[in-house]
């Protein structure tokens, strides 16, 4: 039975070492990481790779469980994955293990909850932008072109990906330029 580790954080300037301390304590012999969003299983190449390696007896050890996922989807199909290949998961913070019928009842409601908590989070953060717009404090993005500059390109007669090219944006912000 090997103990494989697998810590994340969702951004560059994040920090890991609480993380990796914890699994090195609980025995992980092998340990992946990374610096990506756990709201997708998209991008994650170390969580693949571990998924793609695990073997029978082998357990996946993680800190929490939305180090894991936040998406109770993508929850479920990593978990299965562990399953199918005879593994299981160990969550040490929420003292889980998958290897037991309690373990895996308990997995499923904590993924629920992961899922509910990110869901909060985000009409939270919706409801502050609408309350900051109505104030006029948020102006959203700046635009990654002038407008000014987009136009007389295109009045004189350039077409919209030479534009794109010429100002080094996307030809979806020259069209949102043209629009203004």
């Amino acid at each position: 039975m090997t103990k494989i580790g697998y810590a994340r954080v969702s951004t560059t300037d994040q920090d890991l070492t609480v993380q990796l301390k914890q699994l090195k304590k609980a025995g992980c012999k092998v340990i992946r990481s990374e610096k990506i969003t756990g709201t997708t299983r998209n991008g994650r190449k170390e969580l693949e790779t571990i998924l793609d390696f695990i073997r029978k007896g082998d357990r996946l050890v993680v800190t929490k469980l939305d180090r894991l996922a936040r998406d109770l989807l993508d929850l479920q199909l990593i978990c299965r994955t562990i399953d199918e290949q005879g593994a299981s998961l160990v969550v040490l913070d929420q003292n889980l293990d998958t290897s037991t019928a309690a373990g895996k009842a308990f997995f499923q409601m904590l993924g629920v909850f992961a899922e509910f908590e990110t869901n909060i989070r985000k009409e939270r953060q919706a409801a502050g932008i609408a309350r900051a717009k109505a104030e006029g404090k948020y102006k959203g993005r700046k635009p990654t072109v002038r407008p000014e500059d987009v136009n007389t390109l295109f009045g004189k007669g350039a077409k919209v990906a030479d534009i794109a090219k010429q100002l080094g944006c996307s030809r979806q912000a020259v069209y949102r330029a043209l629009e203004k």
